[in-house]
């Protein structure tokens, strides 16, 4: 039986590899976790580093504001 669309788009997103900058662990550093694709394609520009920077600060903020989740932007564009 064929998947489903939503099926699907799970598959694919479980298959990524996820990653900090870094490589190190969120609770460590506060950075945003996102596929490693996105990461390498975000930091090999000026204006990605800056969008990369912005979401960190956005995720350490509402760290230390105790939320779970933090809106840093880094999905905007993306059809979800």
């Amino acid at each position: 039986m064929p998947l489903k669309k939503s099926q699907r788009s799970l598959k694919k997103w479980t298959g990524q590899d996820w990653t900090t900058p870094s490589g190190k662990k969120s609770s460590e550093t506060g950075e945003v976790y996102a596929p490693k694709a996105q990461i390498k394609r975000l930091k090999s520009t000026a204006k990605g580093r800056s969008k990369l920077a912005r979401a960190n600060r956005k995720k350490r903020a509402a760290t230390r504001a105790g939320k779970q989740h933090a809106r840093h932007g880094l999905h905007k564009g993306k059809n979800r």
